[in-house]
């Protein structure tokens, strides 16, 4: 008799292992481990040719598959639209994660109601609200729509009811309480991932554009299997910041991974935000040393955000270097180039740097910006109020391209920023302001369009 193998299974990353484990090395997660019940072996008779004695499957030749272009379905908000690539698509699965509260029931709901008004049959499970807690908050956010619950999260009636309905779009909230005939409690790894596949299964069948939404780990990840995002077609995360929620997507089989939506949480639900260049500069002091502007993008987004420095004599032997929102190992190489290139004394001082709003931007091209936020700062000088600058700093100094460089000035100049301080290679934002080859051609620019040179 063939002996059964046990497998053990981490309840937050899917990590395997043949024996319960305290912590799991993966994660780092403490008592996750579930047992997993074996595999069945089949019964049935094995074909008797084919390497191993298994015969393969048909063979389908690439150019004889034909072209389909995937239907979309738009879901109300202009925000969302962008992120997903332009909308819903039929058939497709896309999974919402985001840390509790964050609002993706909220926002779910509204797209429920505006592609209800829209004429489309919509289907939400609720399983972590009861349907009396929808309709209170339904009432609060204006909701008018005949949107169709269930309280049924069997996984296989969810299916049944995709079939039968065939409903333009169907939200399932959360994925975690969804059960599936078998070992395991709801939400464990099995569980979740049988359900996901039986789901998605269901909604490539019957064309029904589904939703998932996905509860989060600590460290901000979907809680469950890595394979639930493997099986889903699109993966999109709604995070805070400050008072805005940002929508990204960071996997899009229809559509290009990286898009970023922002919206603003407001009595009535999420309300798109048309200019986050605006709402995020709403609050810049003009005029006052150590504040630029800079033209950045988050995913494939431009953004023009106000990159802030200050400088202040240090009572401690060893000057700080306090860096928010930006990377600081590359404020670390900036400064530097400024000290050796520059000959800008920043020993006896503790230097500050923040991305104001809260947002965290890992971009080369906020380096010129950080250069001369700092310049500014130390020297007590303020820049124009209409200049916007990006760049990437070499350590010899020198300013780099990167990146979107169109799309940032194309950005800048929408927003009422006409001087660009920009890298070499840029044909529209060359002349007065643009193409500066080093930091100290860049401030040399900077300070002679303001009338007054403050010079190296």
């Amino acid at each position: 008799m063939a002996r059964v193998l046990t497998t053990y299974v981490c309840g937050s990353c899917g990590y395997q292992a043949s024996k319960p484990l305290g912590r799991c090395p993966e994660c780092q997660a403490w008592n996750s481990f579930e047992e997993q019940a074996p595999a069945p072996t089949g019964t049935g008779k094995k074909a008797q040719s084919g390497y191993g004695g298994v015969s393969g499957g048909k063979l389908t030749g690439l150019s004889s598959v034909g072209r389909r272009e995937e239907p979309r379905l738009s879901s109300g908000l202009i925000e969302l639209d962008r992120v997903l690539g332009g909308g819903l698509v039929a058939g497709g699965v896309t999974l919402m994660g985001g840390e509790p509260g964050i609002g993706k029931s909220t926002l779910l709901l509204q797209v429920a109601d505006r592609m209800c008004l829209a004429g489309h049959t919509v289907l939400y499970v609720a399983g972590e609200e009861s349907l009396e807690q929808i309709r209170l908050r339904a009432d609060r956010l204006g909701v008018v729509g005949d949107i169709q619950l269930t309280r049924d999260t069997r996984a296989e009636h969810i299916a049944a009811l995709m079939h039968e309905h065939r409903p333009a779009l169907c939200i399932v909230d959360s994925i975690q309480t969804v059960q599936i005939d078998g070992d395991g409690a709801s939400g464990g790894v099995a569980q979740v991932r049988e359900a996901t596949s039986l789901l998605t299964r269901a909604a490539k069948e019957s064309g029904c554009a589904t939703v998932l939404v996905g509860h989060v780990t600590k460290d901000g990840t979907v809680a469950g299997p890595k394979v639930m995002e493997h099986i889903v077609d699109t993966t999109v995360f709604l995070e805070t910041v400050g008072q805005y929620r940002l929508l990204r997507s960071v996997k899009n089989r229809f559509g290009q991974a990286g898009e970023l939506g922002v919206f603003e949480m407001r009595g009535e639900g999420l309300i798109a935000v048309d200019n986050p260049s605006a709402a995020f500069l709403a609050e810049r002091p003009v005029g006052v040393p150590g504040s630029v502007v800079a033209a950045t993008l988050d995913g494939h987004r431009p953004m023009l955000l106000e990159v802030q420095a200050l400088a202040a004599r240090t009572p401690y032997p060893n000057p700080r270097r306090v860096v928010v929102g930006l990377d600081p190992r590359r404020v670390d190489v900036v400064l530097a180039v400024l000290e050796r290139r520059l000959d800008l004394n920043l020993g006896g001082l503790d230097i500050y740097v923040n991305l104001a709003g809260g947002l965290k931007v890992m971009d080369p091209g906020l380096d010129l910006a950080v250069a001369l936020a700092v310049y500014s700062a130390v020297v007590g000088k303020a820049l124009p109020g209409d200049v916007a600058v990006f760049g990437e700093v070499g350590l010899a100094g020198e300013v780099r391209a990167v990146t979107g460089q169109a799309r940032r000035a194309e950005e800048a100049r929408r927003s009422g920023y006409p001087r660009l301080v920009v890298p070499p290679g840029l044909s529209e934002g060359r002349g007065q302001d643009g193409g500066v080859v080093s930091v100290e051609a860049a401030l040399g620019v900077v300070w002679q369009s303001a009338g007054a040179r403050g010079g190296v």
